[in-house]
């Protein structure tokens, strides 16, 4: 099971494109626990109503609180 709960602040204004299925992206900042200053940084992306909702009300620096699971990836270029 890849589940996950973030808690955080966004670090910028969400972007939410017009697709056929509706689709936005943001980031988010987490502060470690048990840390002083170690922060952690995820890119996020959400889907129809749940993009719409978070568009119309959510801006830089709201915290949130959100569900879902991780998705990882690398790029490599040509060299």
């Amino acid at each position: 099971m890849n589940k996950v709960f973030l808690s955080g602040n966004l670090t910028r204004d969400v972007q939410v494109r017009n697709t056929q299925t509706g689709k936005s992206h943001a980031g988010i900042a987490v502060k470690r626990p048990f840390s002083k200053d170690a922060v952690d940084f995820f890119n996020l992306t959400a889907w129809d109503k749940t993009a719409s909702f978070v568009g119309k009300w959510e801006t830089s620096g709201s915290l949130i609180l959100l569900d879902g699971r991780i998705q990882t990836s690398s790029y490599e270029d040509k060299n």
